[in-house]
């Protein structure tokens, strides 16, 4: 297998276990009364994440991986899991919000309101990176930059509401 292959399968199986945390922490989220806002997006983020890295592996998967951006990809991971520790059991894909919670304001959240989203605006445009396919990460860096306006903005008005 090559180096690709074994990064893509990586990414691939780190994608696939934070959906199994995100819908478990959604489902408990719910079950103590918080409720899911403006879901008509996620099947946009939902697409975008799947054609990223389907075509990643189709692109990607036999080309030689470039150390100097998987050094960077290597700390967005880094910076990932802060987020994710930080939120704990409130991280989910989703936008969910829960009446008299207050905000986070730990770890990552201490200096920018959205960093999961930093975190995955250098993602869809490192690994591509990583193996050589800049043209893929302009493209999917602009059309993640419209789905990220859509999401935040519908963020930012739930959270204002709680």
């Amino acid at each position: 297998m090559s180096a690709a292959a074994l990064l893509l399968a990586a990414v691939t199986a780190e994608r696939l276990l934070e959906l199994v945390i995100a819908r478990r922490n959604t489902r408990k989220l719910l079950e103590h009364g918080a409720v899911e806002v403006a879901a008509g997006h996620y099947p946009l983020i939902v697409a975008l994440h799947a054609f990223w890295l389907a075509g990643l592996w189709f692109y990607g998967m036999n080309n030689p991986v470039h150390l100097g951006w998987l050094a960077l990809f290597a700390l967005l991971q880094v910076l990932r899991v802060w987020v994710l520790v930080t939120l704990g059991s409130r991280w989910t894909t989703r936008i969910i919000v829960m009446e008299g919670e207050t905000l986070v304001k730990a770890g990552p959240y201490r200096f920018l309101s959205h960093p999961n989203y930093c975190v995955v605006v250098g993602e869809i445009a490192v690994l591509p990176q990583c193996l050589g396919l800049p043209l893929f990460a302009l493209v999917f860096t602009l059309l993640n930059g419209i789905v990220l306006w859509i999401r935040i903005r519908a963020e930012n008005r739930a959270l204002a509401s709680v």
